[in-house]
């Protein structure tokens, strides 16, 4: 799930709202199983909001007894893997030897920087028992500054990421700050990311505090200004411009964003840097077997040909 795939997003009709920049329409993937990706980010229109080069929505897929995912261990640099669930359950394991499922508004926020491996599987209790697997995978492009930082992992309970409940509007604030809190996720630049869900009618503020902003509805149709937008859309918000996002439907949406890159940044497969040939150094590095293995796994992803 987290391995770029050719499947890049279309750029969708042009929004008649002065709010909406454009909006962006995914193109989905089945990557077996039935299981099906959408991605949105990077598209030819918007390689990046703020920070984020990478957004892809996995699911909902009901995936039967015995069946699962196997996302077998492969490389990143120069990136933060960001994985949050709405249904299911995820096994993750990594080059640290970080070991542990995460679940439904939960969050797994890994650093890559230098060079990190993982893999993403379904744990056999889950497996045994199947299930309904969604929820949003994106990558945050790291600063300049910090792309060769030490590779790290933190996991955050949901618990211990604040939500903001208000006529008809259940807000959970993973990372920055929206509504009147912070999140206590660390990170490298200034980033918003915002799990909403809206009962019929009820109205969500997204104010203009950050540079970059873009909403991803995961379910549902909402309405900005008079104009409807339903699931499986990115709508790209002008900088500067607060709206008010209306739920037509019981709707769910993500808000995305924050500074604008330093930068311009080369993706080539699970690999994101300023500079490409240090993009060719991690691809040498994976191909000769270079890269710290995953505790407990034999098998692994190979360099594309």
């Amino acid at each position: 799930m987290s391995t770029l795939h050719d499947i890049d997003p279309q750029s969708g009709d042009p929004a008649s709202c002065a709010a909406v920049e454009m909006v962006v329409v995914p193109r989905a993937h089945d990557i077996g199983d039935g299981f099906m990706v959408r991605r949105a980010l990077p598209s030819a229109g918007k390689r990046m909001v703020g920070p984020f080069i990478f957004l892809d929505q996995m699911g909902p897929a009901l995936l039967a007894p015995g069946k699962g995912i196997d996302v077998r261990p492969h490389p990143h640099i120069g990136l933060a893997t960001v994985t949050y669930l709405y249904e299911g359950e995820i096994m993750h394991r990594d080059s640290l030897g970080s070991t542990l499922p995460i679940r439904p508004g939960e969050l797994n926020w890994m650093t890559a920087g230098r060079g990190i491996a993982h893999s993403e599987r379904s744990g056999s209790e889950w497996r045994t028992h199947g299930g309904t697997l969604s929820g949003l995978q994106l990558w945050v492009a790291l600063p300049q500054a910090h792309e060769e930082t030490a590779p790290g992992f933190d996991h955050y309970d949901s618990a211990h990421l604040p939500i903001v409940q208000d006529k008809g509007v259940t807000a959970r604030v993973i990372a920055g700050r929206a509504l009147g809190v912070r999140s206590p996720v660390r990170t490298f630049c200034d980033t918003i990311f915002v799990d909403f869900d809206l009962a019929p009618g009820a109205s969500a503020p997204v104010d203009a505090a950050y540079e970059e902003r873009a909403l991803y509805v995961f379910s549902g149709t909402v309405e900005i200004a008079g104009d409807a937008f339903e699931a499986g859309r990115l709508i790209v918000l002008k900088a500067g411009v607060g709206v008010s996002v209306k739920a037509i439907t019981p709707a769910r949406f993500a808000l995305v964003g924050g500074e604008t890159a330093d930068g311009p940044r080369y993706i080539w497969w699970n690999f994101v840097s300023a500079r490409k040939e240090r993009i060719e150094q991690a691809k040498a590095d994976w191909a000769a077997g270079r890269f710290a293995a995953v505790p407990g796994e034999t098998e692994f992803i190979p360099l594309p040909g």
